[in-house]
Order: C-alpha cells, then sequence, then structure tokens
C-alpha cells in the first residue's frame, strides 16, 4: 500500500484530486490536509507516508516553505509539486527548497499520477508545466506588463513574499488603507480578485518580480 499526502487548501480541487489518483492507482491511499500546519501534524503522527504532493499558494504557510521544512524534519517523504504558479522561475524555487517533482494543474491526472510513480522509484521526473507565453512578454517588470506604479510594484513585490497588508504598511512606511487601495489597483489591473490569483496571474504572465 502507497499512502500519500495532499496538502491544497481548496476542498474540491484537493478531493477531485485524491479520487483521481485513487482510480488511476490501485492501492494507493490518499490523506488529505488543508494547510501546511495541518500538513506537519500529519507527517508527525504518521510514519507510514509515502509521499506528498504540495500546492504552492497555501494559506499561513506557503508551499517553498513547507518544501523546506519537509526537507529538514522528514527527508524520507519526497514531495511533488502540482501548483498552477508554472513559470520556470517558481519550478526552480520549488525544486531548490526539496521538490522532488513539479507538475502543473493545467495537467491531467495521468500526468500526476506518472510524477508520483517516478518519484516513488526514486526518479525526479523533468517539471511538466503548462505552455509557455510568447518570450517577448516574459521577463518584462510588472510596471511594465501590466502598467502599475512604482508603489505598487513595491506592494505586490511584498505580497509574493507572503507578507499580510499590515506587515507591508509597517515595511512601506504606509497605512493599511493605503496598502488596500494599491491592493485594489493592483487587482483591478491584473484582472484578478485576490492575493493567490494575482501571485498566479504574475506567474503565468512571466514578467519578473
Amino acid at each position: 500500500m502507497t499512502k500519500v499526502l495532499i496538502v491544497e487548501d481548496h476542498a474540491l480541487v484537493r478531493e477531485a484530486m485524491a479520487q483521481r489518483l485513487v482510480r488511476i492507482e490501485p492501492g494507493l491511499v490518499c490523506v488529505e490536509a488543508a494547510d501546511a500546519d495541518e500538513a506537519l501534524a500529519l507527517l508527525a503522527s504518521d510514519e507510514e507516508l509515502d509521499l506528498a504532493i504540495i500546492d504552492l499558494m497555501l494559506p499561513g504557510m506557503n508551499g517553498f516553505s513547507l518544501l523546506s521544512i519537509l526537507a529538514r524534519r522528514f527527508p524520507d517523504v519526497p514531495a511533488v509539486v502540482v501548483s498552477a504558479m508554472d513559470d520556470e522561475a517558481s519550478v526552480r524555487r520549488a525544486l531548490k527548497a526539496g521538490a522532488s517533482g513539479f507538475v502543473s494543474k493545467a495537467n491531467s491526472g495521468e500526468v500526476l499520477a506518472q510524477a508520483v510513480r517516478d518519484v516513488l522509484d526514486g526518479g525526479m521526473p523533468t517539471p511538466v508545466r503548462a505552455a509557455r507565453r510568447p518570450s517577448t512578454e516574459r521577463g518584462r517588470s510588472p510596471a511594465e506588463r501590466f502598467g502599475l506604479t512604482v508603489a505598487q510594484t513595491r506592494v505586490l513585490e511584498l505580497l509574493a513574499g507572503g507578507h499580510s497588508n499590515r506587515e507591508i504598511a509597517a515595511l512601506l512606511g504606509l497605512t493599511e488603507g493605503t496598502v488596500k487601495v494599491h491592493m485594489t489597483a493592483i487587482y483591478r489591473a491584473l484582472g484578478v480578485g485576490s492575493r493567490s490569483q494575482a501571485l498566479v496571474a504574475i506567474a503565468r504572465s512571466g514578467a519578473r518580480l
């Protein structure tokens, strides 16, 4: 029996992933966690976990930080990242943090199942990502790509670093109200409605932070 931990904050995505893997891989059992804290608690209490599947955009502690802790505290449990943030920089950062494989959420359940098989067999599968955007769009700054101001770009950079509105305000010497105004402008420019969607939009665009 193979036991896999799925760390994903969206319940529908998590449950669908578990059902698909169990259907494709006979004898596989999935355990689910909605965030990094729950995942670490399960890892500490269950020595039979063989592999972790981790989303990068988790509430609280993000997937990159979880990968680093996993590599230090549970080195015998390999991790496969499954994320919508499938740009080259995110893939490199995830692998550097300790991931043994990377699969884009744009790919099929069969691709994920194959990555799980490869990692459990001791390999490191070539990252499978969504199709790249034209190179002329990649590598541009958020200001160039989305028309953000310098202040908005600084807020976005801190957002990408996992800082809360309060922390961003303190770091930039602004009020939380001003940070919220900048956030609203950033969401409008990117065509999104949340922090996680903003980061995914930046990752997919190839704009450098």
